[in-house]
């Protein structure tokens, strides 16, 4: 095929801006389209998970909301002074009803911006094995909103017969008084 110079600049010009015209029509069209519809289908697959998510929480609801009024029944007094006086009368009762000897306590407040305070407590005591096991039954039973950190066992003797234990717990106190 042998084409004339005028005719061949002419076919070659148009197949420049049809290349061209392609390029502008994928950088301009066809790629934010596929961009467009790849966040599209993104976005539907989340609101998908958060339906079920939804569909879930909706089937628990009595579940949570007696667990939560369970939360709030049980949590510390919003009285500071009260609210540490509980706690330390749940220790004494604890560590009466167990035979275990408490040796020290340590108390500390803890402010959360989310409208609640914890009251963190480490706890030493001492006693036998079995002791030791009631206190912490006692400790875990209770339906104060008491939640147990940590727990430390050391023996005290050579033979075991004494243990000590080392308990941290944090307890709930929702609306906290107001700071001043």
């Amino acid at each position: 095929m042998n084409l004339d110079p005028e005719k061949r600049q002419k076919l070659l010009v148009v197949l420049a801006l049809t290349g061209v015209g392609l390029l502008a029509g994928d950088r301009l069209v066809v790629s934010p389209l596929i961009k467009s519809w790849t966040a599209r289908s993104e976005n539907i697959a989340q609101l998908q998970k958060d339906i079920a998510k939804g569909q879930q929480l909706l089937e628990r609801r009595d579940t949570v909301r007696s667990r939560w009024q369970e939360m709030r029944t049980n949590a510390l007094p919003s009285e500071v002074s009260a609210a540490e006086g509980r706690v330390l009368e749940a220790f004494d009762r604890w560590s009466r009803a167990a035979s275990v000897n408490i040796t020290s306590v340590k108390p500390q407040w803890k402010q959360s911006d989310e409208g609640y305070m914890t009251f963190e407590c480490h706890v030493d005591a001492a006693g036998s094995l079995s002791t030791v096991t009631r206190f912490l039954h006692e400790v875990e039973r209770d339906r104060m909103a008491i939640r147990v950190e940590t727990v430390e066992l050391a023996a005290r003797d050579a033979d075991a017969s004494q243990i000590s234990v080392g308990l941290q717990v944090s307890g709930l106190l929702l609306n906290p008084p107001a700071q001043r």
